[in-house]
């Protein structure tokens, strides 16, 4: 008897709204029926905050779709939805996000301020390697702690919508890859010594 071939991944079951709802009621009832006042309380507002997120998310939707689409961008309503960062952590959450792992770095990255390059990313501990590419006087290459902070900021916020899977970013910076400048040092030329006009070098005894 030959091996029966691998069965194709199960497609996602539909969800029963009304179902779904009825669940949450009960979930919370039983929470409530505990006594535990602080526990109930906890649970309502959790709802409250996971409605809020969907409902945004909703909104976001139905206002990108009701825009009307730039044909020069290219890309038609599904782009100007991958471009909104609430939407976009929906379908990432969700796993139903189009784009791959690294598109979606590539378009977390490009929402920041400061120019970063990436350096690698780990898919197994969720850590991205970057490298920062800021040079100095363009308000991100300073080297002030706070300055640097920021910007490490901003780029995990924007992973955090575009690429939940990034579970730590790792910053190099660029000037850590930079050979010191070698500062030549001349020995002080004899008491009397001409040296005008011509360096002195100075020479190993």
């Amino acid at each position: 008897m030959s091996a029966a071939a691998p069965s194709a991944v199960a497609p996602r079951r539909a969800v029963d709204a009304v179902e779904a709802g009825q669940r949450v009621e009960e979930l919370l009832d039983r929470l409530t029926a505990t006594g535990d006042q602080e526990v109930g309380a906890a649970a309502e507002d959790l709802v409250r905050v996971l409605m809020d997120f969907y409902g945004a998310g909703l909104a976001r939707i139905v206002d990108r779709l009701s825009t009307p689409a730039d044909h020069g961008t290219g890309g038609g309503p599904l782009a100007a939805l991958l471009d909104d960062e609430l939407v976009s952590s929906l379908l990432a959450l969700h796993d139903l996000h189009p784009e791959d792992i690294g598109t979606r770095i590539a378009r977390a990255l490009d929402s920041v301020r400061d120019p970063v390059e990436v350096v690698g990313f780990d898919e197994e501990t969720g850590i991205l390697r970057l490298r920062s590419s800021s040079e100095a006087g363009d308000g991100g290459g300073c080297g002030c702690p706070s300055t640097g902070a920021a910007a490490r900021r901003s780029v995990e916020d924007a992973l955090a919508c575009f690429v939940p899977e990034v579970n730590q970013v790792e910053m190099e910076s660029s000037a850590t890859d930079r050979e010191p400048p070698l500062l030549q040092i001349a020995t002080r030329p004899p008491t009397g010594t001409s040296v005008a006009g011509k360096a002195v070098e100075a020479k190993a005894p």
